[in-house]
């Protein structure tokens, strides 16, 4: 699930991309833009996509290519796209049918995965009804495939009834983790490259998701909600109908080989997207902690031993999927800042300054 979730437009994961903020209107000839005050490790920051909803945008191995969804050019839902980490040489790399959602390239460029709707629905899927609120659907037809780097031959590697998401290769290239409704909860698998020996790694009630890997392959970093009393009550009613509401959601992270899920943050707030800094002891997060309203959010890095969080970036608006260059130089995230429109949601890159 995304940023379209957690933003509505963006992706499919998460509370909605807050809708409060767009700018002064860039253009291609215009991607430079300079950091905000407080924004002190941040540096060179550029634009590289341009209108449309864009969002999850994760390095290649090496950091030379970027791969993402986008809602763009007519498109009614989300499409995967690849292009150079300067923002050159686009392209559409999926089909077009269905909705994508949460793609990830392999450690050797071989191949990608992403989730796709596209073997029981050739069309975008009906948004859901929000009389009950705001409410992401978890698309029973979502599966995970697997494709060549410019997304030919896709496979499945889930046939599983219900939602499965959320995937990313380890940075060694021989684990998947992602995200399944096949348990009746919303919970964290291990898998094979080949979609071949599935493990599950969560068993508490509430939503696990949108976990990545530290760059050494032994730890993981995910989003949780856990959810008591009534709260639980309306969560399990909602995942009967294949919904989830967004709310309350902390970070956690597990060392792989203990397995003993260990909570980093504890604002009550709705924070998402975390990422592993190279170091392995740092993890950088959006949240909307300090936005009373729950509209506005920023990116944070939290220290795993001391859980000292300072907040990184301080658009008002929203700013949010972060994901390091593994030399810990480069940060991509998306921002709806220096939109054309409002709630326009881009793709940028900065270098990362200690």
């Amino acid at each position: 699930m995304k940023i379209k979730q957690l933003v509505l437009s963006v992706v499919l994961v998460l509370p909605a991309l807050p809708q409060a903020a767009f700018a002064d209107g860039a253009g291609e000839a215009d991607s430079q833009i300079s950091p905000l005050p407080g924004e002190t490790h941040l540096a060179n920051i550029r634009q590289l996509s341009f209108g449309g909803q864009n969002a999850e945008a994760y390095f290649s191995h090496d950091a030379s290519e970027l791969i993402f969804q986008s809602t763009r050019d007519g498109l009614e839902c989300d499409a995967i796209f690849r292009m150079r980490a300067d923002g050159s040489q686009v392209r559409q790399i999926s089909s077009g049918k269905g909705v994508t959602t949460c793609a990830f390239i392999a450690p050797d460029n071989r191949s990608i995965i992403y989730a796709s709707t596209h073997l029981q629905h050739g069309q975008c899927p009906p948004k859901p009804d929000y009389s009950k609120g705001y409410v992401w659907p978890l698309h029973e037809a979502y599966d995970i495939f697997k494709a060549g780097p410019e997304g030919e031959n896709p496979v499945p590697l889930t046939r599983s009834e219900g939602y499965d998401a959320e995937a990313v290769y380890s940075p060694k290239g021989d684990r998947i983790v992602f995200t399944s409704l096949r348990s009746g909860d919303l919970e964290l698998y291990l898998m094979n490259p080949d979609g071949t020996g599935v493990e599950q790694l969560t068993d508490q009630p509430g939503y696990d998701g949108g976990a990545f890997f530290s760059l050494d392959g032994e730890w993981i970093v995910w989003r949780a909600s856990r959810p008591t009393g009534q709260d639980l009550v309306d969560y399990r009613a909602l995942l009967e109908e294949n919904l989830i509401r967004p709310g309350k959601l902390e970070i956690y992270i597990m060392n792989l080989e203990e397995r003993k899920p260990v909570q980093l943050t504890q604002n009550g707030a709705a924070n998402f997207g975390p990422y592993w800094h190279p170091d392995g002891k740092h993890v950088i997060f959006s949240s909307n902690l300090d936005d009373p309203g729950g509209r506005n959010f920023d990116l944070y890095m939290i220290n795993t031993e001391t859980r000292e969080t300072e907040r990184i970036t301080r658009y008002d608006g929203f700013d949010g999927f972060p994901m390091f260059s593994h030399d810990g130089k480069q940060l991509v995230f998306a921002s709806n800042r220096h939109g054309k429109v409002k709630g326009e949601t881009n793709v940028f890159i900065a270098d990362f300054l200690p």
